[in-house]
């Protein structure tokens, strides 16, 4: 079983075709910035999304699978990246408690 999304193979291919898919798209003509080239990037960027967000909490998960992108296509700094992540993972921790928590009150 995996602990986190990052390790499953299909999230790790998912978020390289993402990065891939960012770079090609980088020549495509400026016209087509809020088109073509913003759809395809957030279709690419959605697989990898989706299967974090599946994997987990939801948005929480695909908030950090988005942060990892960012990260990799360099719209954020590592450390900002690597310190929300360690804020997202205590946030998740926090989630499961109350979760469990309020199936014990049923």
């Amino acid at each position: 079983m995996y602990k986190s999304f990052r390790d499953m193979p299909i999230w790790q291919e998912a978020m390289n075709i993402a990065e891939v898919v960012f770079k090609i798209t980088d020549n495509i003509p400026k016209k087509e910035d809020y088109g073509f080239t913003s759809q395809i990037r957030r279709a690419a960027l959605s697989i990898s999304a989706n299967i974090a967000e599946g994997f987990a909490r939801g948005s929480l998960t695909e908030t950090q699978s988005h942060l990892e992108y960012g990260k990799r296509v360099k719209y954020l700094a590592s450390k900002t990246v690597k310190e929300l992540d360690r804020r997202l993972k205590k946030l998740h921790q926090d989630l499961n408690k109350v979760v469990t928590s309020l199936k014990g009150i049923k």
